[in-house]
């Protein structure tokens, strides 16, 4: 293929899995809460158990996970600030989460199919066809020479839905590649939008993240104040420190 034809190949796939999500209904949603529970994965890939958590969206960049059903350990993530509560109170959150969640908003693919796949500087072009879990899929490729940086995505030729996400970078110090893996499957149709109910992440094939939704909703109508400083204030004054942080920590890595 020319670029060219490369590009409008790849722009058709992308038209359909966009469909294939809900069309209008996937478009139009600003906000997303979700119920669950997420695997505690050890550094070396062991699974010790499981924490219920509420998860919650304001797309592009507002982010707040509340663990356990008391609600008393909070990350929360607004654009280029971030707070946490735990037992302790509320404290600013680490460079270093900061800097993942900042990069995780660039590469979140809802914010890639309904904010972005339109500028002017991003050009996907078609990788091919293939086989992803005995299933054929036909590969998207974004690339950001900038930050060397792949993203592939496997679209579900029969189904037009992801089914993964693969993120290649390069440590430009040492020439080094890393990749990670991104499985969507279990999807059901929520509100109108196609909703994997269960998400698994790898790390050069090692197990990183996992989780299992029992309910997803669509632009519920979060409060406007949710995701700020002084509702974690407010959220520590309810709860006060009735929980060790230490019990949620592998949840977070």
């Amino acid at each position: 293929m020319t670029p060219e034809q490369s590009e409008a190949k790849a722009r058709e796939i992308l038209a359909q899995l966009v469909n294939a999500l809900g069309g209008s209904s996937f478009m139009e949603v600003q906000e997303r809460e979700c119920v669950g529970r997420r695997a505690n994965i050890g550094h070396s890939g062991e699974l010790a158990g499981y924490v219920e958590f509420k998860d919650y969206w304001r797309y592009p960049d507002k982010h707040r996970i509340d663990y356990s059903k008391k609600g008393n350990i909070i990350d929360m993530y607004n654009g280029d600030e971030g707070w946490t509560l735990d037992r302790s109170g509320v404290s600013e959150e680490p460079v270093t989460a900061m800097a993942d969640f900042q990069d995780s908003v660039k590469r979140n693919i809802d914010n890639l199919l309904r904010l972005h796949l339109h500028d002017k500087d991003v050009y996907p072009r078609y990788g091919g066809m293939d086989l992803v879990d005995m299933r054929q899929v036909d590969w998207v490729e974004f690339n950001d020479v900038e930050a060397e940086r792949k993203q592939r995505l496997a679209v579900e030729r029969s189904s037009h839905l992801l089914l993964r996400s693969e993120i290649t970078t390069v440590d430009p110090n040492f020439n080094q590649r890393t990749k990670e893996t991104t499985i969507y499957t279990n999807y059901q149709r929520l509100g109108g939008v196609m909703t994997p109910l269960q998400i698994s992440r790898e790390h050069d094939g090692r197990r990183t993240y996992q989780v299992f939704y029992s309910s997803c909703q669509y632009n519920s109508g979060i409060p406007a104040d949710f995701f700020t400083k002084a509702s974690l204030e407010k959220r520590y004054a309810e709860v006060g420190n009735k929980k060790d942080k230490e019990t949620y920590r592998n949840s977070r890595e």
